[in-house]
């Protein structure tokens, strides 16, 4: 017979006995009996111990002790961003009444937190240049599989188009959101010079049953998608939504999708004040006009503020959250519901920070030293930086004619140096290209240290 576990009261033999007759098992085993047999496993496992917490800790910190950081910020492109956060953004997020006030479902007792949402949503509808925004999605492509299914209740239609040089992870769940709910996915295709979606194509691929057309801008592989208000006159023609996808750092640089028609606005809010976190917890964005009927078709939750009774103070509230699972159950529009709330706060607290100069002075920033590192790499012989001929802000592709990528990347962390997202399985038209970033955090040392790098790899 098992012995109890110090720490764990219903590992008693007795108490597991008498829980197992209530449930009417007569093992633990039986728990996963839908498990088929064949992929079950038998045996023990091969961990050590037991040990003492001290003796644990002296392990994994021998394991840890294996790893090495890589001598500059990483190079790779691709969603997850290397961008600076400032101190204070770390010191207010952490503050007990923010950590432990999770999700704001009693209002009255919540209003540091619903205000700190507010003023969220206010910036980040400043910023886009929109006029409704929501406490948060979970990520980028969340919040892009939301706006298709957004787009497709407003519009009655079941069919969205995207760039065919879309993201392949947003890509991957828009289709897991449209899937379920008998949406189709159109590609568009896009000038082999300068990566701009093909016009002509749209045109031709959109008709009675598309409920939106989507860009990103920057696009995915780090360009502006220059032709914005002709896509969006041509998808408003067809009687369609217009989804715009951003970066929201470029948006100090660029015009704001709310100045180029752009009906619903969607992005990644990681660069605001939240560091990249080994790839999450991230921050989706997501913004529309002021719409009664797109408001209501929004996912997530809206704050709100108004007076006290007596009119003297000041009250925030959740105004609208009529739309999630636990209020409308199979009803509901969307399944998110457990927001990126603190995330969103540290997005607050970043833009208050830099303000509309500060914003502006980093994107521009973030473009010129983007410029010289296209301008270093593109020097190098048997490499082309960028791959289209077009303005890009922070992410570029270098396509490499001698060496494939994957020899180039694994000799760049012999060097210890992370190079660029490989594209060759996503997009084996751009031959052997990666993807590379450069950010405020990207000082002209570490480019040129790149730069030097890649020179040897090449000649090596």
């Amino acid at each position: 017979m098992s012995k109890p576990h110090p720490y764990l009261p219903n590992s008693v033999p007795e108490i597991k006995d008498r829980m197992m007759d209530e449930i009417g098992i007569q093992s633990i085993d039986d728990l996963y009996s839908d498990i088929p047999e064949a992929l079950r496993f038998h045996g023990d496992l091969d961990i050590p111990g037991p040990l003492t917490e001290s003796e644990v800790r002296e392990q994994v910190s021998g394991i840890l002790d294996k790893n090495w950081s890589f001598r500059s910020p990483p190079f790779l492109g691709g969603g997850v961003w290397p961008h600076y956060v400032p101190a204070v953004v770390d010191e207010i997020v952490h503050r007990a009444e923010f950590l432990t006030s999770y999700t704001p479902y009693q209002p009255e007792i919540t209003q540091g937190m619903l205000q700190s949402i507010f003023e969220y949503q206010s910036l980040v509808c400043e910023l886009v240049g929109m006029e409704v925004a929501n406490s948060s999605m979970y990520d980028w492509a969340t919040a892009l599989g939301e706006a298709a299914r957004m787009a497709s209740r407003l519009t009655r239609k079941s069919q969205i188009a995207v760039p065919s040089l879309i993201s392949p992870s947003r890509l991957a769940v828009l289709e897991s959101y449209t899937e379920p709910v008998g949406m189709s996915i159109v590609q568009i295709d896009y000038d082999k010079t300068t990566g701009q979606l093909e016009l002509e194509d749209l045109k031709e691929k959109i008709g009675t049953e598309t409920a939106a057309v989507y860009i990103e801008n920057p696009s995915y592989l780090g360009f502006l998608e220059e032709g914005a208000e002709a896509i969006a006159d041509v998808a408003h023609d067809a009687k369609a939504l217009f989804i715009v996808g951003v970066d929201p750092i470029s948006l100090g640089l660029i015009k704001p999708p709310g100045e180029y028609e752009a009906d619903i606005v969607i992005g990644e809010g990681q660069p605001l004040g939240n560091h990249m976190n080994y790839g999450g917890p991230l921050l989706g964005i997501i913004a529309c006009k002021s719409d009664p009927r797109t408001i209501r078709q929004m996912p997530g939750r809206l704050i709100g503020v108004t007076q006290t009774q007596e009119g003297s103070r000041r009250a925030f509230t959740m105004t609208l959250q009529t739309r999630e699972q636990h209020i409308r159950r199979e009803k509901a529009t969307s399944n998110i519901c457990s927001n990126q709330a603190l995330n969103a706060v540290a997005g607050a607290v970043y833009l208050s920070l830099l303000g509309p100069q500060g914003i502006r002075e980093l994107s521009e920033l973030v473009a010129s030293r983007a410029r010289y590192a296209m301008r270093r790499i593109g020097e190098l012989p048997g490499v082309k930086a960028p791959l289209f001929n077009s303005f890009h802000f922070k992410e570029f592709t270098v396509q490499f004619r001698e060496k494939t990528v994957s020899e180039v990347h694994l000799d760049l962390f012999d060097r210890r140096l992370h190079g660029g997202k490989p594209l060759v399985d996503k997009f084996p038209d751009l031959g052997e290209s990666a993807l590379y970033c450069v950010t405020e955090r990207h000082t002209k040392r570490d480019i040129d240290r790149l730069v030097s790098a890649l020179g040897e790899v090449l000649e090596g």
